[in-house]
């Protein structure tokens, strides 16, 4: 193998192993939209917050609103 062709493999496992490790760390701060209430738990622990307020729907009265 000569040099460049060595040098090339090395930055290419380099930088696949950043992208792979970057994409882990990202995927395990968000949250998939079907998770949200188990990180309202996850965050807020005990009865702060209800599940009943994780369903009111808030859209309608925004663009209430906005309108008058």
């Amino acid at each position: 193998m000569n040099r460049n062709r060595r040098i090339f493999i090395i930055v290419f496992l380099a930088f696949t192993l950043l992208v792979v490790m970057l994409t882990v760390d990202m995927a395990s701060r968000t949250t998939a939209p079907w998770n949200r209430k188990k990180q309202v738990t996850r965050a807020l622990p005990g009865d702060r917050v209800e599940d009943k307020s994780l369903l009111i729907d808030t859209t309608g009265l925004d663009s209430a609103a906005r309108g008058k």
